[in-house]
C-alpha cells in the first residue's frame, strides 16, 4: 500500500476516532464503515501471513504491513470508548512480534482497561497473551545476548498482575524480570527468580538462583573485608 497524504492519513485517523466513540463500551465495532474497512485489510493481510511457513517472512510482512494500521489505532486509542476491536487487538500481537513494544503496550494499556478480548483463534484471554508474549520476546532476546527494556516487562506485569492466568505464563514473566534486572539490581532480580519458581517449579532459573545466591554472597563478602 502506497503511504497516504499527510492530509488523507489525518482524516482516516479523525474517522476511527468518530467510529470508535459512536459505540459504547462492551459493544463491538462491527457495522461502522471505518472499522468493517479495516477489517477487510485485516483478513487480506492474515490470508498473507498463513500463505507463508517461514515465521522470519511472517515477522518481516508483518513490519511491512504494521504502519498502514497506525493512523486507525492512533484514532481508535484517542477516541474510543472500550468497544471491542478485533483489528487493534490483533495489530497489538503483531507489534511485539515485530519488536514495537512501545506500541503494542499503548494498545495493551486501553484494551486491558476496557476489557477487551482477543479475536477466537488467540484462544487466550488478553492478559495472559499480553503477559506471555512480551515474556517470550524478552527471554527471546536474553537468549542472543540482547538488551530487552526492563521498564516494558514492569509496566506488563503491573497491567497484568490482577488477572487470573495459568501460573506457568506468570513464572515466565517473573523469569524475564529477573533477567531484565540482573546487572541493575540482582537482588531484585534474585526475588523475580524465586518467585518464578514458586509459580512453576520447573521454568528453568534454579541454576540463576544458585549462581546469583553466591554471587551476591561474594559481593557482600569482599565488602566486609574492606570495612
Amino acid at each position: 500500500m502506497t503511504m497516504s497524504s499527510p492530509a488523507r492519513r489525518h482524516q482516516a485517523r479523525i474517522r476511527a476516532a468518530q467510529a470508535a466513540a459512536s459505540v459504547a463500551p462492551g459493544k463491538t465495532l462491527a457495522g461502522t464503515r471505518q472499522y468493517e474497512l479495516m477489517l477487510a485489510k485485516l483478513a487480506v493481510d492474515k490470508r498473507r501471513l498463513k500463505s507463508l511457513q517461514s515465521v522470519a517472512r511472517k515477522i518481516d510482512v508483518k513490519r511491512e504491513v504494521l504502519p498502514e494500521y497506525v493512523d486507525y489505532v492512533a484514532g481508535v486509542l484517542e477516541g474510543g470508548r472500550g468497544a471491542q476491536d478485533d483489528v487493534i487487538a490483533t495489530v497489538m500481537i503483531w507489534r511485539i512480534d515485530a519488536g514495537d513494544y512501545a506500541g503494542a503496550l499503548d494498545i495493551a494499556r486501553y484494551a486491558l482497561r476496557h476489557a477487551m478480548t482477543l479475536p477466537e483463534h488467540y484462544e487466550r484471554a488478553l492478559p495472559a497473551a499480553v503477559a506471555e508474549e512480551f515474556a517470550e520476546a524478552a527471554l527471546r532476546a536474553f537468549s542472543t545476548g540482547e538488551i530487552f527494556p526492563v521498564d516494558f516487562l514492569q509496566e506488563v506485569d503491573e497491567l497484568t498482575r490482577s488477572y487470573d492466568m495459568h501460573d506457568q505464563i506468570r513464572a515466565k514473566l517473573q523469569k524475564a524480570l529477573g533477567y531484565a534486572l540482573e546487572k541493575s539490581d540482582p537482588v531484585r532480580a534474585l526475588e523475580m527468580f524465586r518467585r518464578a519458581v514458586d509459580l512453576h517449579d520447573r521454568v528453568g532459573v534454579k541454576k540463576d538462583i544458585t549462581r546469583l545466591e553466591n554471587e551476591l554472597r561474594s559481593a557482600t563478602a569482599k565488602k566486609a573485608g574492606r570495612t
